[in-house]
């Protein structure tokens, strides 16, 4: 895959140290990410390929990356 996600405008990754989590903050809406979903997100920078965000992470989790970025992608979240 040649896409290279990048957040959409209109959300931001941020880390809240009061719960202890990293939240991605889209209009009317916070969503709570785990860790794994942070780490996912944070790769995506507009540089890296899908394939360069799945070799970053450990080996095995390339259906549930894709899966999960473009759910991601759907909402509207990433372009």
């Amino acid at each position: 895959m040649t896409w290279r996600p990048v957040l959409s405008r209109s959300a931001m990754l941020r880390h809240d140290p009061v719960r202890g989590a990293d939240l991605l903050i889209v209009p009317e809406r916070i969503v709570v990410l785990n860790a794994e979903a942070a780490a996912i997100v944070a790769l995506c920078d507009g540089a890296r390929t899908v394939a360069d965000i799945v070799a970053e992470l450990p080996e095995g989790a390339e259906s549930d990356v894709v899966e999960f970025l473009e759910r991601v992608r759907a909402e509207g979240w990433l372009r």
